[in-house]
């Protein structure tokens, strides 16, 4: 978990997720997003490796990197674990703060969809 807590090595695990990338190819889309170095890249990579999230292995003169899928099960079980703990909180919280804007008469959140007696006829 602490090899994902930085956004570049979150950003190049997405990037290898999708398939089999070569470490150049990392190194210059990184680069340009995050603005670092092939070096700085090339550090994170080893942090995800050594971590164990990715593998890498030599092809001719490039190194490829691939997600270790047993690796992100892991991590993935853990954030469903977080989710199934704090989405019911999170729900009545949603519902605390909606009663407290209809009752001083704010406008309702943005993301509710205005309720039937609020519609007017086309």
């Amino acid at each position: 978990m602490d090899a994902l807590g930085e956004p570049v090595r979150r950003r190049l695990v997405e990037l290898i997720g999708a398939g089999e990338r070569p470490a150049g190819e990392l190194a210059a889309a990184a680069g340009a997003e995050f603005g670092i170095s092939q070096p700085a890249v090339s550090r994170h990579l080893r942090v995800l490796r050594e971590a164990g999230l990715v593998v890498s292995r030599p092809s001719g003169s490039v190194r490829l990197y691939a997600v270790q899928p047993d690796a992100l099960d892991e991590v993935g079980r853990w954030a469903t674990s977080v989710v199934r703990t704090w989405s019911p909180r999170l729900d009545a919280l949603g519902t605390e703060v909606a009663r407290g804007r209809r009752a001083a008469g704010g406008p309702p959140p943005q993301d509710a969809a205005p309720s039937a007696d609020h519609q007017e006829d086309a």
